[in-house]
């Protein structure tokens, strides 16, 4: 068995555990939340790094074989948002260290926190329908802990919208799970390529299809029903945002772009149309909701919602460009949408609100976190030479290709109205003069100010990174991509001798 499977999954597994018999030494939990995240980071690198080298890599838990077992899969796409998902966790991780107050941190915040990434590397890592929903359920639970982790009034009503549309979607997967199976005879993935493939009923293989596009879709806030999560992301500390903005749509992201390349290819006409369409009304929703907000978390967090319209974009295109570009732009958006909820958390704490408004004058008073703002602000509208630029050409260029100009001009145009809410922001809370009664106070960062900045730093600079030397991450997209789209390497990968 490959070991270095399962430790994207013991490890945050161990840290919680340590995590909570530490409970009573705030300090002790700190420097091991931090160490796990680390750990889980450095992993990650070494999968990826193994994967790219060896190819995919199989783990069948118990020497069980596929498809009988559990069966935990990396292919290149996986290590990616394992690789995410670590560096994510440590960003975190270091800014909580400033940012989370005790009362939450005594009441369990950096166990749910870990649990929260066991259950995220989870979902990317098995091979299995039935595992995955239980990894979403691992990574839900933890999340609705963490949405009302303080008990505020504000929380609980994010939480309550939050936890009814998951539950429902959560309904949904479990009866899409159990119809595939009555279907299939097999929830392995890889056999499910197979058996599906020699389905004569294509209508009904098609119809399970959009019951799983229903699903992932709620989970991925996509047109129609992402009304969640603007009004949930904004409510709980600033790092809790942050972590969920990173991770948790991308998960279901990531759920829909694995089905619809390996196990639904049946009715590609049909099945991507709608992809390609529910991509577009995402986008559009998604920005103008965008447009008509005040408050600077609630812009990012539906700024989310119409992110991932370009995620679902390249896979309703269903091409290899288009993929590479949907790849590239998820590796994009979670460095890039992670750092505007951490830097909103600054504001917040120097400024005292979060509405527009209320605030002003930091471009004067912090030029550098202005400067530290623009990358990311500008890298989200696709401002060249930033990340967001190339995620954007890519699909594009690939929309072009096909000759689909109504989701290019689509895109395009969603790109200048993100644009203008980036520079309202600007406007707002940086440029304009600081109002009147309004006090920056620099001591209110206190002592943990580097907790603070670094992660801030660090992902400006890895946006800065990749949009100047983006031709690794781009070969990178594309053997990801390629791998997507000849599932027969996957499927013999897994099943071997056995299919």
């Amino acid at each position: 068995m490959n070991l270095i499977l399962v430790l994207p999954l013991i490890i945050p597994l161990l840290t919680a555990i340590i995590l909570l018999l530490a409970r009573q030494w705030r300090h002790v939990q700190r420097w091991v939340s931090v160490l796990g995240a680390l750990a889980l980071f450095g992993v990650a690198l070494a999968l990826l790094a193994l994967v790219w080298r060896n190819g995919i890599l199989v783990a069948q838990i118990g020497n069980w074989p596929a498809p009988y077992g559990i069966t935990l899969v990396a292919d290149l796409f996986s290590a990616i948002m394992i690789l995410l998902a670590g560096l994510m966790g440590l960003a975190v991780a270091v800014y909580s260290l400033a940012s989370m107050d005790p009362q939450r941190e005594r009441y369990g915040y950096y166990p749910l926190l870990h649990i929260l990434l066991m259950g995220v590397c989870g979902a990317f890592l098995t091979g299995d329908m039935f595992n995955l929903y239980v990894w979403f359920e691992v990574m839900l639970v933890s999340s609705f802990v963490l949405m009302a982790l303080g008990g505020e009034r504000a929380q609980l009503e994010g939480t309550v919208k939050y936890v009814t549309l998951n539950l429902i979607s959560s309904a949904l997967f479990l009866a899409a799970v159990g119809s595939l199976y009555g279907v299939a005879g097999t929830l392995n993935m890889a056999d499910l390529a197979l058996q599906l493939s020699q389905v004569t009923q294509t209508g009904l293989v098609t119809a399970l299809s959009m019951l799983f596009l229903v699903a992932f879709g709620i989970k991925a806030a996509m047109f129609p029903l992402f009304f969640w999560l603007p009004a949930s992301y904004h409510t709980p500390p600033v790092a809790v945002s942050a972590i969920f903005a990173g991770l948790l749509t991308k998960v279901g992201v990531y759920a829909l772009i694995r089905v619809f390349t390996l196990i639904f290819v049946q009715d590609v006409a049909f099945t991507h149309t709608v992809l390609l369409i529910l991509a577009g009304l995402t986008m559009v929703t998604g920005v103008l909701g965008a447009v008509a907000q005040n408050s600077f978390r609630r812009i990012l967090s539906f700024h989310i919602v119409s992110q991932i319209g370009y995620m679902v974009m390249g896979l309703g295109l269903f091409t290899p460009l288009a993929l590479t570009g949907s790849i590239f732009y998820i590796m994009h958006h979670i460095i890039v949408k992670t750092n505007l909820f951490l830097i909103s958390g600054v504001t917040h704490r120097l400024g005292g609100s979060d509405q527009l408004k209320k605030l002003g004058g930091f471009y004067a008073a912090y030029p550098g976190l202005a400067v530290l703002f623009l990358i990311p602000a500008f890298s989200l509208a696709g401002i060249p030479p930033l990340s967001g630029f190339w995620a954007k050409l890519i699909l594009i260029q690939a929309g072009l290709g096909l000759q689909q100009y109504v989701i290019v001009a689509v895109a395009l145009g969603v790109s200048l109205l993100t644009l203008f809410s980036m520079t309202k922001i600007w406007a707002e809370v940086f440029w304009k003069p600081t109002p009147e009664g309004l006090e920056i106070d620099d001591a209110t960062l206190g002592p943990g100010r580097l907790a603070l900045l670094l992660p801030i730093v660090a992902l400006a600079a890895l946006t800065l990174v990749i949009g100047l030397t983006v031709e690794p991450l781009y070969m990178l997209s594309t053997r990801a991509a390629e791998q997507l789209l000849n599932p027969a390497a996957y499927i013999q990968a897994v099943l071997g001798g056995t299919q």
